[in-house]
């Protein structure tokens, strides 16, 4: 039973989550990769997730970040705003057409081309020809049903104290009802058991968008 009580804290939380997603100002390359997604038919992480991945990436000075979905850039420019100058994003995805919106994003963004390295190949492809110890973060938007192979990529690609973030920890809002058993659902609790029960990584949970996990590798 709602009663008004609660039904005024459930506005005021939405309110408060309302508020967190406008918090950063969008730039016109933010607002031209936004605008591509919806063109695509692809989703973007929320606004306050964009401005939390700008602030990882400055925390942890990063210099090189791997991102497993590019879409149509939006995160990437979130990451290049927050990385050193020089720092190099590594962005995977299979969408070809995906890439080339980002593409036109960063470029808008004037960031220089070799900042940026687009790879069109699955992402389970492209992982184990990375660096072991080269990254500062690794980064998932991809299919969720491959979360704990990335997860198992990530600890060996991450510097220590490089940081694991995956999206859509929420699971699209049902990671919270124990008796929802699709697909992705149970996958997102498997990726969170195999983060949480691993000595290799610190984790947190981030109410932002469709959730974010968090580790740091120890």
């Amino acid at each position: 039973m709602v009663t008004k009580q609660s039904a005024a804290k459930l506005a005021a939380r939405a309110a408060s989550q309302d508020f967190a997603e406008s918090f950063a100002p969008a730039t016109a390359p933010d607002e031209q990769a936004r605008a591509a997604a919806a063109e695509l038919g692809v989703q973007p992480v929320s606004p306050a997730t964009a401005s939390i991945l700008s602030f990882l990436a400055a925390a942890t000075g990063a210099r090189a970040v791997v991102e497993l979905g590019t879409g149509t850039g939006v995160s990437g420019l979130a990451f290049l705003s927050g990385m050193v100058p020089g720092g190099v994003l590594t962005s995977i995805d299979i969408e070809s057409e995906h890439q080339a919106a980002a593409r036109r994003a960063f470029l808008a963004a004037a960031i220089p081309t070799q900042r940026f390295r687009l790879i069109a190949e699955s992402a389970l492809n492209v992982l184990p020809r990375l660096t072991d110890g080269g990254y500062d973060i690794v980064f998932a938007d991809a299919d969720i049903l491959e979360s704990v192979e990335y997860i198992a990529q990530a600890e060996r690609l991450l510097r220590p104290h490089g940081v694991l973030v995956l999206n859509h920890a929420f699971a699209h809002d049902r990671i919270g009802d124990p008796d929802d058993e699709a697909d992705d659902t149970v996958i997102m609790r498997e990726a969170i058991e195999a983060v949480t029960a691993s000595d290799e990584f610190l984790p947190t949970l981030i109410p932002v968008g469709d959730g974010l996990l968090a580790a740091v590798r120890r």
